[in-house]
């Protein structure tokens, strides 16, 4: 008994499979900048946002309170990254220009 493979050839990707493994890796790649530069570019506006100088602020003036501000705004930036749009915005936008 013979199996008729015209109907799988005439549908089958004929594309280098090498390519499109790059490719999937180029995209997650690209991914993985474009999260990134949402939590440097979020990290800039919580340092910004909250950078105040008040004595009820979120943490309390001492000798540290520069580095605990830092490290909560990397933190949070970090947990915000990726869910805002603009990384999947400017991931779109670049992957259009390859």
């Amino acid at each position: 008994m013979q199996t008729d493979n015209s109907v799988a050839l005439l549908n089958a990707n004929y594309s280098n499979p090498i390519k499109t493994d790059a490719n999937s890796q180029s995209d997650a790649l690209l991914k993985e900048q474009t999260d990134k530069f949402e939590a440097f570019f979020l990290k800039q506006v919580l340092d910004i946002a909250l950078n105040s100088d008040e004595e009820n602020s979120l943490f309390e003036k001492d000798a540290g309170d520069k580095i605990y501000k830092s490290m909560y705004n990397d933190t949070m930036s970090s947990a915000l990254s990726g869910n805002l749009g603009l990384s999947e915005m400017l991931f779109n936008f670049l992957k259009e220009g390859r």
